[in-house]
């Protein structure tokens, strides 16, 4: 083998270990660049399920307080039907009662609602038409009690039921369905208390 030969054997041999050193090198690097990559997209994935993870939990806790705040508000509409319905049953039930017993609750509610003054107690139409001859005379014994008097008006009153009270120029509705809406929380609670128990 002459000296050229080997002097192109030695460069060739420097190539070839050359290229190893920088195919090694490289591959290395790529490694390097994947693990790295890898790293990264594991933590990224871990920080992604783990916000993922947080926002289903606060998203569950939400969907069940929006279900039960629902639930309640509905629980609390069909409460408030039922005791609507029992006060409309009521009022019916009192327009409904028979003559002598309709008027002492008048007597009763105008008792109540009555001043130590001259007053005057005006009722609806049917009313007037079915008032008993002696209801003036047992209204004013127990109006007598806090020292007034109450003088039946022969005028009709525009209202379904129960009565107007007036002094002077103040009057009073105390139909039915006003002593109602005037007393409507205390009416509610009560009858929340008798339907519900609460």
């Amino acid at each position: 083998m002459s000296g050229l030969d080997e002097i192109l054997n030695l460069i060739e041999t420097q190539q070839q270990q050359g290229e190893e050193l920088i195919l090694k090198a490289a591959k290395s690097k790529a490694a390097a660049i994947k693990a790295e990559g890898d790293k990264k997209a594991q933590t990224a994935y871990e920080d992604f399920m783990h916000r993922s993870k947080e926002q289903a939990e606060k998203d569950y806790e939400n969907a069940c307080n929006s279900a039960d705040a629902e639930m309640k508000r509905r629980v609390l509409a069909c409460k408030v039907g039922l005791i609507d319905e029992a006060i409309e049953k009521t009022v019916a039930k009192l327009k409904a009662l028979p003559d002598n017993e309709y008027f002492q609750l008048i007597i009763k509610l105008a008792e109540r609602h009555s001043q130590p003054e001259k007053g005057v107690l005006s009722l609806c139409s049917k009313d007037l038409a079915r008032v008993p001859a002696d209801f003036e005379s047992k209204l004013n014994e127990s109006i007598n009690k806090k020292g007034g008097s109450i003088t039946l008006s022969k005028e009709a009153a525009d209202i379904e039921d129960g009565f107007i009270l007036s002094y002077g120029l103040i009057s009073e509705n105390c139909s039915f369905r006003a002593i109602i809406e005037s007393e409507k929380d205390e009416i509610r609670d009560t009858a929340a208390r008798a339907l519900f128990g609460r």
